[in-house]
């Protein structure tokens, strides 16, 4: 990858978020009430201000990779029309960022490998194995690299 700019990053990422915002506004989830889609659209706009605006200790591109998780988490994970629209926008406006299955990518690794790794299987787990994406199997395999990284890198 070739050398970021904080500034260059966190516009795209806002432009990103605007997307979002838009996709869940024109196709807002059957199961959200008006006053659930409300809250999340404000999320989003924190984590714009949050991105445009950080304090000066968490303007670096290794904070921004936080924010990035957490705008992108609905969208790497959900289905529905927001989210092919969220998709297909990002690819109209030439914003290189790419769906992942990073479940699969972890699995296959066998290794939890990073802080965000680690929350993102805690927060996935039980959705992931409850909706088909995974077996029993792999969710056993996922709660015991859990237990390893926690072991290794929580106090």
């Amino acid at each position: 990858m070739t050398k970021r700019n904080y500034e260059d990053e966190a516009i795209k990422l806002s432009k990103v978020i605007d997307i979002a915002i838009e996709s869940m506004r024109k196709f807002p989830s059957e199961s959200w009430s008006k006053e659930t889609l409300d809250h999340v659209v404000n999320c989003y706009k924190e984590y714009k201000e949050y991105a445009i605006n950080p304090e000066p200790k968490f303007k670096k591109i290794a904070s921004l990779k936080y924010l990035i998780e957490d705008v992108f988490t609905r969208f790497q994970e959900g289905s529905g029309k927001d989210v092919e629209y969220f998709w297909q926008e990002l690819k109209k406006q030439n914003l290189d960022y790419s769906r992942k299955d990073k479940l699969d990518k972890i699995i296959k690794s066998g290794k939890i490998k990073s802080r965000i790794e680690f929350e993102y299987v805690t927060d996935i787990i039980v959705v992931a194995e409850q909706e088909g994406r995974i077996t029993k199997d792999e969710a056993m395999l996922l709660g015991n690299m859990l237990d390893n990284f926690a072991l290794k890198h929580c106090k």
